[in-house]
Order: C-alpha cells, then structure tokens, then sequence
C-alpha cells in the first residue's frame, strides 16, 4: 500500500504543476505521506516541505555554479530521507539537472521513480535519453511528440497533456478587468511578462521597459507588467522608471495575457500559455554569456520558446541575447500593434497550440501513476 512519496519541484512552474498532482494524490489516498522539495502551492495541498524551490531556482550555468555549495546540501538531506522515511515513490517533476542526478541516487536504494514533465530530451543530445532508461520506472511527459521519443527507447511513458490546461482560462470579462486595473478600454494594452526568476527579471525587463516606451510614440498604449507571484512586485517595481507609467497586474496573470492586444515575454512556459489564448508575442531571452555559450554547445534546437517548439514551426519572433535590444523589440511589435492583418494572421496560427497541449486531467492521471508504481511489488 502506497505510504510515503518525496516530489521534487525545484522551480516555481514545477510547484503549480506540482500542487495539481497532491491535491489529486491526497483525494485518491488521502493518508499518503507527501514530502520534498516545492513552493507555496504544494504546501497548501499539504505537501511538507523540505526546501522551498524559492532557494533553488538558478538560471544559467554560472549561477548554478556559485550555488554548488546549497545544492550539495539539499542533495545530502534528501539522501537522509531516503534512508529514514524510505518513500514508495519519488517524484521527479521536471527540473533535470538536479533530478537526472538525483535519480540515480534513488535507484540506487531499490526505490522507484516517476519523472513528470520530462527533461527536454528533444533539445540536448537525445543520446541521453538510453540512460534515462535505468534511471526512470515510469516517465509521464506533457508534449504528444515526446511520448514517441521515450517509447523508441524502451521506456514506460504516457503522454498526459499539459498541466496548465486545467486551470489556464481569463478569470473575468474584458471590460472588468480593464476596470479593476484602471485601464482605458479604448486604448491599446501591451503586456509584458519578465519571466519568475530574479535573474531573468533583472537581464530582461529593463529591455522591454525600454522598448515599450518607445512604442508609446505616437500611439495611445498603456503597459502592464504580469507579475510572477512568487517575485511580488516590490521586486519589479525596483527596476521601472519612477514617471513610468506602468500598471503592476498581480494575481491575475491569464486575464492579462488574453485581454492585451500584443505581448512581450520571456522565454519559458509562460510562452504556451499566453500562445493558448491566441495573443500575438515576441519572446525574449537573455542569460550570462557563459550560460548561453555552454547551453548553445548541449542544445540542438531550431527555436527557444516552447510555443514555437510546441506548434513545430516559428510561428513568433524570438529575440535572443545580443539581438534582445529596445530597436529589435520595438521593429517586432509594432505591426502587432499597428497592422490588425498581421495581428490576425498570428492569432490564426497560434491557434494550433490549443490542440497539441491535450485536454484536462494530467494532475490526476499521474497521482494515478504514483498510485500504481507504489502498490506493485
């Protein structure tokens, strides 16, 4: 009988991803032990945590470095753990370079591991994908095309849909939310979305600040800034201009990103989601030097933002490191903005990412996966 599962969320998108699979574990089993490494979202469906994700989330090579010291020792407490609670199952959720590693550990000592929200096999050297074979009991990935990736291989795989189906949707209408935020409904809305990292916020928002200033010549546009919540927006609001004049949208990011008439945002999921409602974007991305020079060497992709992996084609500007400037962005956006056919013709095409995410019910259909790994022998 299923007692005892350790997860691991080491990023804020893991957590909310994360949440979704206690709440559907804990209404399955109700007395099951849930423990790790998460954030606030996990914690509410009654997960305990070991660590915040908060201390974990490093972007790039170079941060992970000067971090290897915090890392060691999160990793050596979640080793005590095995030995003391010795769970089930441990549940791996995206996060790769920490949990590939950590998976061996677990194998190690006879225990059994679901990864959910596989490492992007399909970016770095696919080589890597035969030795996940001994160190994954069962893989449940959130891309259709990924499911073949890993069956080639031997692997047990399901393909889930996307976890962000079932909660992604605008919380109200239009003229609401326009109204609650004190915005002008007859002017246009450009949206940005800096990323919920600190690193990325501090590279990447005073780029788009810039740029949207400039695109406020000789337009009627007001800017808002969709904030991460686990960044808050004291944080973003040390990086705005103090006679900007930029409206903070807290809690109430899906209503932002289906209400702006164009978008910028930064690279990750947050590009999927923002693509599911159809809005026009330009994606941005900006790490350290060293980070981008290392992750160019390991990453065999044409495209960085997930929409455009997703839809298998570029359907989305992306400006990346020396081409993310105030000019680039600005050229990008504003026949968003400006030329309602090109707005159109964007939309059309990104209606495409609705389809490949899959319908509802991923949480539940890996708590079923736990469920099942955990109970046989």
């Amino acid at each position: 009988m299923l007692s005892r599962v350790l997860m691991i969320a080491g990023e804020t998108s893991g957590d909310l991803h994360g949440a979704g699979v206690v709440r559907a574990l804990q209404a399955r089993r109700s007395n099951v032990d849930v423990f790790g490494i998460g954030g606030d979202a996990m914690q509410r469906e009654g997960m305990e945590l070991l660590f915040h994700c908060s201390k974990l989330s490093f972007m790039g090579f170079s941060e992970v470095v000067r971090n290897v010291a915090t890392i060691l020792r999160v990793e050596r407490t979640l080793l005590r753990q095995l030995e003391v609670r010795r769970p089930d199952v441990v549940v791996l959720i995206d996060y790769p370079g920490f949990n590939l590693r950590f998976a061996k550990k677990v194998k190690e000592r006879g225990i059994k591991v679901l990864y959910y929200i596989s490492p992007q096999v399909w970016a770095w050297n696919k080589g890597r994908v035969k030795a996940m074979r001994q160190l994954v009991d069962k893989m449940m990935v959130v891309f259709p095309f990924e499911e073949e990736i890993y069956r080639n291989e031997g692997i047990n795989v399901e393909f889930v849909g996307h976890p962000i189906v079932e909660r992604i949707g605008a919380s109200c209408i239009r003229q609401a939310f326009f109204a609650r935020n004190h915005l002008d409904p007859s002017k246009k809305l450009l949206g940005i979305f800096p990323g919920s990292r600190v690193q990325e916020v501090e590279r990447i928002l005073p780029i788009m600040l810039d740029a949207a200033n400039e695109l406020r010549s000789g337009r009627a546009l007001q800017i808002a800034i969709g904030v991460a919540p686990n960044l808050g927006a004291d944080l973003i609001r040390q990086h705005i201009p103090g006679d900007a004049q930029i409206t903070l949208i807290e809690n109430a990011t899906y209503d932002l990103m289906q209400y702006s008439d164009a978008a910028l945002v930064t690279s990750g999921t947050a590009t999927l989601e923002t693509g599911w409602f159809g809005t026009p974007m330009v994606v941005a991305y900006r790490t350290s030097p060293a980070s981008f020079f290392i992750g160019r060497m390991l990453v065999d992709v044409p495209y960085i933002g997930l929409v455009n992996i997703v839809a298998g084609r570029k359907i989305v500007p992306e400006l990346i490191q020396k081409e993310l400037t105030k000019e680039a962005v600005a050229k990008e956006i504003a026949p968003l903005l400006d030329d309602p056919a090109r707005a159109d013709a964007m939309r059309r095409e990104l209606a495409i990412i609705k389809s490949r995410l899959g319908g509802p019910g991923a949480s539940d259909k890996v708590a079923r996966g736990i469920i099942v790994l955990g109970e046989v022998a």
